[in-house]
Parts: structure tokens; C-alpha cells; sequence
């Protein structure tokens, strides 16, 4: 008769560093704007906090698309570029053929740029980074011909209800302004939420990501995977420059330059592992707010402002330090 052994209960440090590994980033958010608290009695104000995540919507827009992208296995670098031709778009024909047919043709521009994206990294199995870096080149160049070196503005800005993604108030809760942006940014990542989490084609995104060759095998189409996590960053990019667009009402024809670098930043900071397989919204979305809080909070505080690029280096190092740590098993690698 075979004996059974009764497997001891987890210590409390292994406990701990269950905890610490699964929800590490949300803790590490919450002793942030703690010490920010205590740094700057402005910090915690309803109108600063609001206000912060105002300014990362549109950066939070974009990183929710890319997180898509990366939990399928690949990156997205052309998110800047695509960022600066969209926002000319949309508002360069504003004053041509109206603010709806601009935003359609905006949306679906976005989209077939994905798509040729997802078509050369998911059919073709080319290298996601040259692909998306070869497109960013590609969309600043098609941004610059098509303006021709200049910028764009929609004329006449009082007239037009297409300030109201970038500038308008949806309503009012005591002293506090519930801003459109605010609301657009939120409410997408959780329907992108229910997508990524509770669908058989969320689930398809984490299986091909983790393991691209048992999802062969099991008969997943990875290749049309891959190809609509790309269209999904599109879309996302195009809300962004919408909202851009609104926000400004031009646009400049390099807007975008380097946000690709702040969108992945937020993405790794929210835990996605660059490995493929493993993320989520929700998280994507508190690392998009801690990149929002510690520049807030380092303004706040009087510090320049590239001292929120070195911080924030830091903590991606560290984050992706652990990551790969937790996938090894280790902390160092063995010498």
C-alpha cells in the first residue's frame, strides 16, 4: 500500500516572496506614492492625482496596445513614428473632410500599419525589433513628406466638437474635473482587460507568447495571432493621437519621437516580461502611473526633469533583474 506524504505548509518567507514575486509591482507602487506623501503635502490632492493620470493617458493609451504585443512574444518600436503620422493625420484632414471621416481614416491607417507589422513578424518570422525599428524610420519619413517639413493646426478651433477627446470634462465631482482623457484611457484598458483576461483569443495571446512551439503543435494559427496583437497597437495608437490631436489641436511632425522608448518603459515597468507570455492590464496601468508619479512627484519635489528618466532606469533594470531571476531560479547567474 503506498504511503502518501503530507506535503508542510509554505514558510512565511516563502510566503513573502510568493507575494513580493506575484504582486511586487503594486506594492512597489503603493510605498512610492507614500514616500511622496510624506515628501509633498500637494501630492496626494484630488486635482494632482487626477492630473497625473490626465498626463499619462495618452502614454497609457499606447502601452496598452504594446502590452498585447509583448505578452504574444514580440516588441513594438515603430509606436512613436506611427504616433507622429496619425496625429498629422487626424488633424491635418480635420479641415478637409471633417472630424469624423478624419478619425475613421486615422483608426484604419493605424490598423493596415499593424497589420503590415503583425504580416512581417507573424507570417514571414522576421525579427520583431528590426521590422517595427525598419517601420519607424519608414512612418517619420512618410510624416515629413506628407507635411512637407511643417506643421499642421486645425484652423478654426473654436468651432468643432473635436476638442472634446483632448480638452473636455465629462463632469464634475465636488471641486474636481473627471476629464475625457482620463475616462477614454481607463475605461479602454478595461474593456482590453476583459480581451487580454476572460477571452479564448486573450488566452491564444499569453499561450503563443509563452511556448510559440507547443502552440504550433496544439493547432493555435500563431502567425494570425501575433498579426492581431500588431493591429491592436495600431488601433491603440490611434486613440492616442486622437486625443493628442484634440489635446493641441496640431500637431508637429515629429510629436512622437521617443515615446516608443516611454511606452515600453511603462510596460516593463507594470511586470510584462520581455519574454514573452506573461503580463496584464491591470498592471500595465500602474506602471504607467508610477512613470506619471515619479515625474509628478520628482517636480513636485524641485528635481530636474531628466532626473525621472534615471530613476526610472533603475527601476526597469531592477524589474527585469527580477524577472529573469524568477524564471531561472536564481538571482545571479552562475559564474
Amino acid at each position: 500500500m503506498t504511503q502518501t506524504v503530507a506535503t508542510p505548509p509554505p514558510t512565511w518567507q516563502e510566503r513573502g516572496l510568493k507575494l513580493l514575486r506575484d504582486q511586487g509591482i503594486l506594492i512597489a507602487f503603493l510605498l512610492l506614492v507614500i514616500a511622496l506623501a510624506f515628501a509633498s503635502d500637494r501630492f496626494l490632492t484630488a486635482n494632482n492625482l487626477l492630473g497625473v493620470i490626465r498626463q499619462v493617458s495618452i502614454l497609457g493609451t499606447l502601452a496598452l496596445g504594446v502590452t498585447f504585443v509583448v505578452i504574444g512574444g514580440n516588441l513594438d518600436l515603430s509606436v512613436g513614428s506611427m504616433l507622429s503620422l496619425t496625429t498629422v493625420l487626424v488633424v491635418d484632414l480635420h479641415d478637409k473632410i471633417g472630424p469624423g471621416p478624419a478619425i475613421l481614416i486615422t483608426i484604419l491607417v493605424a490598423l493596415v500599419i499593424g497589420a503590415i507589422n503583425g504580416g512581417l513578424v507573424g507570417y514571414l518570422r522576421l525579427n520583431s525589433v528590426i521590422v517595427t525599428l525598419g517601420m519607424l524610420s519608414v512612418l517619420q519619413g512618410a510624416t515629413l513628406i506628407y507635411t512637407g517639413g511643417k506643421n499642421v493646426d486645425i484652423q478654426n478651433q473654436d468651432a468643432t466638437w473635436f476638442a472634446f477627446f483632448g480638452r473636455g470634462q465629462l463632469f464634475t465631482i465636488g471641486d474636481v474635473n473627471i476629464n475625457v482623457p482620463v475616462v477614454l484611457f481607463l475605461g479602454l484598458a478595461v474593456v482590453l482587460g476583459i480581451v487580454l483576461h476572460k477571452t479564448g483569443f486573450g488566452r491564444k495571446v499569453f499561450a503563443v507568447g509563452g511556448n510559440p512551439v507547443a502552440a504550433n503543435y496544439s493547432g493555435l494559427r500563431s502567425s494570425r495571432i501575433v498579426l492581431y496583437t500588431y493591429m491592436m497597437s495600431g488601433f491603440t495608437v490611434a486613440i492616442g493621437a486622437i486625443i493628442l490631436g484634440s489635446r493641441v489641436m496640431g500637431s508637429q511632425n515629429n510629436v512622437g519621437e521617443g515615446w516608443e522608448l516611454r511606452v515600453l518603459a511603462a510596460v516593463i515597468l507594470g511586470g510584462t516580461s520581455l519574454l514573452g507570455g506573461s503580463g496584464s492590464i491591470f498592471k500595465t496601468v500602474i506602471g504607467v502611473l508610477i512613470w506619471g508619479v515619479i515625474q509628478n512627484g520628482l517636480l513636485l519635489l524641485g528635481a530636474p526633469y531628466y532626473a525621472q528618466w534615471i530613476v526610472t532606469w533603475i527601476i526597469m533594470i531592477v524589474i527585469v533583474w527580477l524577472d529573469l531571476a524568477s524564471r531561472r531560479g536564481r538571482l545571479w547567474a552562475a559564474t
